[in-house]
């Protein structure tokens, strides 16, 4: 005998709900973690063999242990008491430690960074630029210890830094870098942190939330994780290299022990014919330009997107010219102090940050020396320094010819397009005439007077080359 039973539909929907719900978790969902699991672990052990700089275990470790590792802390609980008796509340004062954690620590995926981001890298950097890697002190980044912590010390000149100094250091290491709080949006966060990148705020007077980032990125350093950090704090807007902040850097030295591991400072040089933000960057600087609003810069931004998608249509668009990055000589954080008989860990406060300071000019000093330079600076250089003259580009060429010949004999690392000086000199040249930043007139070229401070612009990132 059989009898039919009748539910309420609401009641089947939430039956069908809490069916599917099981399957996922207990199927679909552990398949899923498995499946990416051995896709990582393929790729770890390529990277084995391929890396010349090898990830250390700390980088790979669960973000959750490195949250709990850095709350539990001695010298961040340290740090939390005093600010628990300062405010009465010591409840209060481990939340925002365990909060500050949660916001530096990143989450690193080898699989994202090397088989997605390392591709995306690839293709937007040479779709808008033509990339090249000018000089690399081989034998000296082969000299560096094989477990020695490196950081890559970048001059930053665009946003665009972090996606070509990657893409051109991918057969090296895997770079963590140090972000500022203007990528905290979702989704980029969680994308930037699944990179290895951790986000430092600037200028932060909390001494708590700076007690975290210190001992976080004391924690990286003591572990070998390779780092790249932009020791000017921010983009230069004027062109010119910026004085160092010494925060991180400050962070990464005081607790070095000259008889473990060492460290290497890598410098690195960078530099473009075109800057994607270089009119923003002169507005910034002009106390009487008006501010454009988020609205008029996100209109600004898709105005310029979309001409140059007309100029593609049309097949008039063109690269951005060349986009160049130098991998200088390594500066030993060991040699260097015993060197000078310096024990950081040893100095009072005051000592250890004038200490700091003198390091600082010295690597600010090395990245100096390997910026590259690349044809429209060049070009710019001879404009600037007589912005009234009329040339035909028969002079203008014995000009700039004449400072290559300069630079080359203080040293500096000229990128010459085909190894060939009349071309480089005609791509500069091309490149401002198409911007409008040179007329020509009855075969003679000029400066345009309202875009001076443009041409600087580029002179100026390699202004110090002819000190």
């Amino acid at each position: 005998m059989s009898s039919s039973v009748s539910l309420p539909i609401w009641f089947a929907v939430v039956l069908i709900a809490l069916a599917s719900w099981a399957f996922v978790g207990h199927f679909v969902l552990p398949g899923w973690r498995w499946i990416v699991r051995r896709r990582i672990n393929r790729v770890l052990e390529e990277l084995d063999t391929r890396l010349k700089i090898r990830i250390p275990p700390f980088k790979l470790t669960k973000r959750e242990v490195l949250i709990e590792r850095l709350v539990a802390d001695p010298q961040v609980q340290e740090a939390a008491e005093a600010t628990a008796r300062e405010t009465g509340v010591r409840s209060s004062a481990q939340r925002r430690v365990e909060s500050y954690a949660r916001e530096i620590v990143p989450q690193f995926n080898a699989y994202l960074y090397f088989r997605i981001g390392y591709a995306l890298a690839r293709w937007v950097g040479r779709s808008l630029y033509r990339v090249r890697l000018g000089y690399s002190d081989e034998e000296g980044l082969a000299a560096i210890e094989p477990n020695a912590t490196v950081i890559f010390l970048i001059n930053h000149r665009s946003n665009m830094d972090y996606i070509l100094v990657s893409y051109l250091a991918a057969e090296k290491a895997a770079l963590s870098y140090a972000v500022g709080e203007w990528a905290r949006v979702w989704p980029l966060q969680t994308l930037i942190r699944s990179m290895g990148a951790y986000f430092v705020r600037r200028n932060s007077k909390d001494p708590l939330y700076r007690k975290v980032l210190e001992r976080f990125v004391a924690m990286a350093t003591a572990a070998g994780v390779t780092q790249a950090v932009f020791p000017e704090g921010g983009l230069s807007r004027e062109g010119k290299l910026k004085p160092p902040k010494l925060g991180l850097l400050d962070y990464m030295v005081r607790a070095f022990d000259p008889a473990g591991r060492d460290v290497a400072f890598i410098p690195v040089g960078i530099n473009y014919d075109r800057v994607f933000e270089d009119r923003s960057f002169l507005v910034e600087l002009d106390p009487d330009a008006p501010r454009p609003k988020t609205g008029g810069a996100a209109g600004n931004a898709l105005r310029f997107a979309l001409h140059n998608l007309s100029l593609l249509a049309r097949n008039k668009w063109h690269r951005f010219g060349y986009a160049c990055v130098d991998f200088g000589t390594p500066v030993s954080l060991r040699a260097y102090a015993n060197s000078r008989g310096v024990d950081f860990r040893s100095l009072a406060k005051e000592e250890r940050f004038a200490r700091v300071e003198e390091l600082g000019k010295e690597l600010m000093t090395a990245i100096a020396g390997v910026i590259p330079v690349v044809p429209v600076p060049l070009v710019a250089t001879a404009f600037v320094r007589e912005p009234g003259k009329a040339r035909s580009e028969l002079e203008l060429k014995a000009e700039v010819l004449d400072l290559m010949r300069k630079l080359s004999e203080r040293g500096a690392h000229v990128y010459l397009p085909r190894k060939d000086q009349d071309y480089a000199i005609t791509v500069g040249l091309r490149m401002l005439t198409l911007r409008h930043l040179v007329d020509e007139k009855d075969g003679l070229f000029t400066a345009r007077r309202e875009e001076l401070p443009l041409l600087n612009y580029y002179a100026n990132s390699i202004a110090h080359l002819f000190a």
